[in-house]
């Protein structure tokens, strides 16, 4: 059999695996309202989590010192934390680990559905259980409140990103900040760039919008 021949085959039979894994994902989102996130959610919530992580480190005025001499007389260079890259570090530190605190909210369609705090549909069922009702939802209780497939998923996707895209956080990090959102520098011009990025402007009711124009 010719090389060509060979190679249109092989072509055939993994659009097929492609389009048979595309299938069975739709199946499952079908049957069991699984809908996991897509690349501009799990951008959208990397960013928000350093975003707030930043914050938090950002509120320390603490000086650092470094350089090390035997005899302790040469000066050790003092940097501030705040513009450090420890700072950097501590703030990337186990990062996607908190999106294991985000849940599925199912009453809402949009992005919003990621997000932290119990969902209103599962609050209605322990407010059904606390009051003697037996509910089977066909897993067990003290599984009721553990990240699901979509967060663990999401976690993973995340962790993906991180990697692919740590220099441009930290390019981010080191010259851009001051000037340009981590959703619009990371986000719009370099994970999506040129996709839809509309979940990056949907917000809870109530929130506040941030100054930037995505």
């Amino acid at each position: 059999m010719e090389l060509r021949s060979r190679l249109k085959i092989f072509s055939w039979i993994l659009v097929t695996f492609c389009i048979a894994v595309a299938s069975a994902d739709s199946i499952a989102e079908e049957e069991h309202g699984v809908r996991y996130a897509d690349s501009c959610e799990a951008c959208k919530l990397l960013a928000l989590e350093l975003s707030g992580r930043l914050q938090e480190t950002g509120r320390s005025h603490d000086v650092i010192e470094t350089g090390y001499s035997l005899d302790d007389v040469a000066p050790r260079k003092r940097t501030s934390y705040h513009k450090s890259e420890l700072r950097l570090i501590d703030s990337l530190d186990g990062i996607c680990q908190r999106i294991l605190d985000y849940n599925i909210h199912k009453e809402r369609t949009d992005s919003t559905r990621f997000a932290k705090g119990q969902s209103q549909t599962f609050k209605t069922l322990h407010g059904l259980v606390d009051k003697g009702v037996n509910v089977n939802l066909g897993i067990p209780y003290e599984l009721w409140d553990k990240p699901s497939v979509e967060i663990t998923t999401l976690k993973a996707q995340c962790e993906t990103l991180l990697e692919e895209f740590e220099e441009d956080i930290e390019d981010w990090y080191w010259h851009h900040q001051e000037k340009t959102d981590l959703k619009q520098y990371l986000c719009v011009d370099r994970v999506l760039k040129g996709k839809n990025t509309s979940c990056l402007r949907e917000q809870l009711k109530g929130e506040i919008k941030e100054k930037s124009e995505l």
